[in-house]
């Protein structure tokens, strides 16, 4: 059963019933479920269909791509040399057959493309010079190394310019897909028990596979991450190594990140790195952030130059807190309920999710047709000129001269405002007027899982999001 993903499907099903050829590419982290998303909007309708051979050479890859001919129902052909000769098969393929729309599927591209094979040169030609003149043909590529998806397909200078017919960036499910992802596998579980897990899995369908009903949360996260053998042992780093080709400097960069809970400006990352000042390294901050590894965002009122990377992605902000160094209890998860390790946690860990479900917090403050931009501030403090020094991980500036002052607070129960907590937001607030000059209505916004408790200071808080917003 394919969950949510109604944009994406629209797309496949426009392209499917096109009477011209299309040129589809499908990209995005590992275990987002890409290869799902395009067998079932198509109910595997593939005229050809082939994956490419991990860690392969060209003589492999060229032999399972004519073992996947012949499944596919071509005869009696030679051996191809190259890919060149090996697309001149797929075009006899197609040309025998009778189907309406003949949809062509190359799974796991990068794979295919190894060193001075020169498969891209042999794909420019099979669809510039050959399926792109016919009308009956739907190319679909896919590939889990979103570095050379990007470079190679995407953003591609040569042959493939301006090719694709549409691109399609499949992002992990939000919160409520979440849910119902978990209800179509009759899993009972509450939301804040559905946000726990978020706050630990992400929306990877891959990781929610592992969930079985009948164990609580608790055992589940133990026998998918602590157990022995466990089946997510070492997602870390197969991870890292599938998406990318060379993954040490990625991992450095994610390592780095992994130890700032503000994020870390590129001149700082490069410190930390011991790496060059280069373009490569920003392609690599740029490959992060698409495959949804790390936020960029720019501080407001500031130059492009002060942007800050964040890591964001949940399953590795758990990795680094508590898979690194592997624990040798089997029921480590159960028995860290409440401890102060995981309380730390949990309060970082729930504002990631946060900043992963700004368009349901925007819903929920009833601007989501206002014009608006996201932004972080930070600034050091200066007794001198009365600044304390503060770190706003989100506001929401809005046109109509408003900007939502973001404060997120873990609770298993209604949060109480306390004179700390109230303190600590007009010192945000009075920096950040003071610092900026800014001239907007400053409305505070706790975000926060069961909403606020009456108390003294609760009426100073403008506004509050739950748990239920985040899920709409």
């Amino acid at each position: 059963m394919l969950i949510g993903r109604k944009k994406e499907q629209r797309i496949l099903s426009e392209v499917y019933q096109a009477e011209e050829s299309k040129f589809v590419a499908v990209y995005g982290r590992r275990r987002v479920g890409k290869t799902y998303l395009i067998r079932e909007s198509l109910n595997s309708r593939f005229l050809f269909q082939h994956t490419g051979y991990y860690g392969g050479k060209l003589t492999d890859e060229l032999f399972e791509f004519c073992a996947s001919l012949r499944e596919y129902g071509l005869k009696d052909f030679q051996k191809p040399k190259n890919w060149l000769e090996a697309f001149e098969l797929l075009k006899s393929l197609i040309r025998s057959s009778e189907e309406k729309r003949k949809v062509i599927f190359l799974d796991e591209l990068s794979w295919m493309d190894t060193r001075g094979s020169d498969f891209i040169m042999a794909l420019e030609g099979f669809w510039n010079g050959w399926a792109s003149a016919r009308t009956d043909i739907l190319l679909i590529v896919c590939g889990s190394v979103t570095s050379w998806m990007l470079s190679k397909i995407i953003h591609n200078k040569g042959g493939l310019y301006n090719r694709l017919s549409y691109k399609i960036h499949l992002h992990p499910f939000s919160l409520r897909e979440c849910e119902e992802y978990i209800r179509s596998r009759n899993i009972v579980m509450n939301r804040h028990q559905i946000l726990e897990c978020y706050m630990i899995m992400g929306g990877i369908p891959f990781y929610w596979s592992f969930l079985e009903k009948g164990f609580s949360l608790p055992q589940n996260i133990d026998r998918i991450f602590f157990a022995k053998d466990a089946p997510l042992e070492h997602e870390f780093d197969h991870l890292y190594s599938a998406l990318f080709k060379k993954p040490e400097l990625y991992v450095k960069i994610i390592s780095a990140l992994a130890k700032k809970k503000a994020g870390m400006t590129r001149e700082e990352l490069l410190k930390a790195t011991r790496q060059a000042d280069s373009g490569n390294f920003t392609i690599r901050l740029e490959e992060l952030e698409s495959c949804g590894f790390l936020r960029k965002y720019r501080q407001y009122k500031m130059k492009e130059r002060g942007a800050v990377y964040q890591l964001i992605d949940n399953f590795t902000l758990f990795y680094y807190k508590f898979l690194e160094e592997k624990p040798t209890d089997e029921h480590y998860w159960s028995n860290q309920i409440n401890m102060p390790q995981v309380n730390t946690w949990c309060g970082l860990a729930f504002e990631r999710v946060c900043l992963e479900h700004v368009p349901q917090m925007k819903q929920a403050l009833g601007i989501s047709g206002v014009l608006s931009e996201e932004y972080s501030w930070a600034c050091k403090a200066d007794p001198a000129n009365g600044i304390y020094g503060s770190q706003i991980d989100l506001m929401i500036v809005r046109k109509d001269q408003v900007i939502n002052l973001c404060e997120m607070k873990f609770s298993r129960k209604q949060y109480t405002l306390t004179a700390k907590d109230d303190e600590e937001i007009r010192r945000k607030t009075t920096d950040f007027l003071s610092v900026t000059n800014a001239r907007y209505a400053i409305h505070t916004t706790l975000v926060t899982p069961y909403g606020v408790a009456d108390g003294s200071y609760a009426g100073n808080i403008q506004n509050v999001i739950t748990t239920d917003d985040l899920f709409s």
